[in-house]
């Protein structure tokens, strides 16, 4: 769905990055979780940041992004994001009812912005009630007409790459 409004890979990534989740970054942590150039990612945030979608606030010499809460399409945007992602009621869930959930990773597919009808997620926690995470997972099939394979690691690993949805 997203993939055939907004043409540029990385804009889509940095959308669902900022209107998933209260998440800000700055370009090189961005480039590098996106495993793109740093030239592609800043064109990007420009263009985002000009249109009023994001904003940027100075942390010494660095740059940092969020979502322009105040943007008259803000709640548009996120509704559309959460729709694409399919995920707002399963990781509100998850964060609550599963115990000590660390992150929350949005990976392969949909972390690129396409729509495969498979999305694959890591979380990152230790003692995560797997039982409730089998229910929820049915559940989520069952509304959003999308599968959603889980992977559970205790300890964050650099490995991981995708977006975050949940946790720093």
């Amino acid at each position: 769905m997203l993939d055939s409004l907004v043409t540029s890979k990385t804009r889509i990534k940095l959308l669902l990055k900022f209107f998933s989740h209260t998440n800000s970054g700055y370009l090189r942590s961005l480039a590098k979780e996106f495993d793109e150039s740093t030239n592609s990612v800043r064109v990007e945030l420009n263009r985002l940041a000009e249109a009023g979608l994001l904003v940027s606030n100075d942390a010494g010499k660095t740059k940092v992004y969020k979502a322009n809460e105040a943007h008259p399409f803000f709640g548009e945007i996120k509704g559309m994001v959460a729709k694409f992602l399919g995920l707002d009621d399963l990781l509100e869930k998850v964060v609550k009812r599963m115990g000590n959930v660390e992150k929350a990773i949005i990976t392969g597919d949909y972390a690129n912005g396409i729509d495969s009808g498979v999305i694959q997620m890591t979380l990152i926690g230790k003692d995560l009630d797997r039982e409730y995470l089998d229910f929820l997972i049915e559940k989520t099939y069952e509304k959003i007409n999308r599968k959603v394979s889980v992977t559970i690691l205790e300890k964050d690993s650099d490995e991981v790459s995708g977006i975050l949805v949940y946790g720093k």
